[in-house]
């Protein structure tokens, strides 16, 4: 959704008779502007009565059911409140479609900065703070894990029974629906697509402990504070569930870039990267504030490059049906390809 076409989606004047409605502030709607996001979803922020504001909407075309997914993310924000995990404030939200055509919410905005973007000045001169970044987040992923769920209200929010369980046959199927498209040759250049799958089932851990997940917890959905390597806040709630928080620590490692600084699906993380740690190290450091047991930790790892590379696969599929960019399907192949060596890695392959 391009940034300019927030004016069709949100209609200040409702908007503003809603923030009426809800006792927000007073006054005129002022210095609106787009925010860049790293979804498609819509980010705007704006002043009213001497205090700042950010609206976040999905867009026209969601590819999920924006208004839940708006409702989903509000709940976990607001369960957040007062609680150790770095996070945007919720202000308000509207559950209802008849506003502004969509669920929404109101949050703080959040003074901070996305490392994949670029580093400050007193970020990108000194490694110890760039190890010390590495740690926070890790320290972000903790510190989610640790909250009761249930205390906070989120007991119904996901399917907890067979959680990990249910996990390789979702993600095969979603491999094997990509056979519709015409011209995609197939997975069988994946390097150990099924070797990895089989791995997963054998290996699985027996028991977890249900927690609120992320779901897409890496450094593009984190904001670093200004004077310092602590988080800002974690971003991007749009995938936010429960069942095993061990799956955002996963997730980190399979997305942790190379001690060159290169992604594991291909991009470059956060440049200049020395100084970051290893991911092991944040391993260490996530065991220093959790009491879960990460024994199985590796098997996470692997199930988050299975995931992500059959999700990045779909585009090649779109893509040799020409729905997507050829060159954009080439590279997320590639990204798959990259993803299953490093499982294959992590399992002796």
């Amino acid at each position: 959704m391009a940034l300019e076409n927030w004016t069709d989606l949100v209609d200040l004047e409702k908007l503003r008779a809603w923030m009426d409605e809800e006792g927000l502030e007073k006054g005129d709607l002022t210095d609106v502007e787009p925010l860049a996001g790293g979804t498609q979803n819509i980010l705007l922020k704006f002043r009213r009565g001497g205090r700042s504001f950010v609206l976040r909407r999905p867009p026209h075309r969601p590819h999920m059911n924006g208004s839940e997914t708006m409702r989903r993310e509000a709940r976990v924000l607001a369960a957040l409140k007062g609680s150790d995990v770095p996070h945007p404030g919720l202000i308000a939200a509207c559950p209802r479609e008849d506003v502004l055509g969509a669920a929404f919410y109101l949050m703080e905005p959040v003074e901070g900065f996305n490392a994949t973007v670029g580093l400050p000045p007193l970020h990108a001169g000194d490694a110890d703070i760039r190890r010390r970044m590495g740690f926070a987040i890790a320290d972000g992923a903790a510190a989610l894990g640790r909250v009761d769920h249930v205390a906070a209200g989120l007991a119904d929010l996901g399917k907890v029974a067979n959680y990990l369980e249910r996990q390789v046959a979702r993600w095969r199927s979603q491999l094997e629906s990509y056979r519709e498209y015409p011209g995609w040759p197939g997975p069988g250049d994946i390097p150990g697509i099924d070797r990895v799958a089989d791995w997963l089932d054998a290996n699985r851990p027996s028991s977890f402990s249900p927690g609120i997940i992320h779901g897409d917890y890496h450094l593009a959905n984190v904001m670093y504070r200004f004077d310092g390597p602590e988080l800002a806040a974690i971003v991007d709630w749009e995938l936010t569930t429960v069942g095993d928080p061990l799956i955002d620590l996963g997730w980190l490692m399979a997305t942790w870039p190379d001690p060159e600084g290169r992604g594991s699906t291909g991009s470059v993380g956060v440049k200049p990267w020395d100084g970051f740690p290893a991911a092991s190290n944040l391993v260490a450091r996530y065991a220093e504030g959790s009491t879960r047991d990460l024994s199985a930790i590796e098997w996470y790892a692997v199930l988050a490059c299975y995931k992500l590379g059959i999700i990045l696969e779909g585009t090649h599929a779109r893509a040799s049906a020409g729905k997507a960019p050829k060159e954009t399907g080439d590279m997320l192949h590639a990204s798959t390809i990259g993803l299953f060596r490093r499982a294959l890695g992590w399992i002796g392959g």
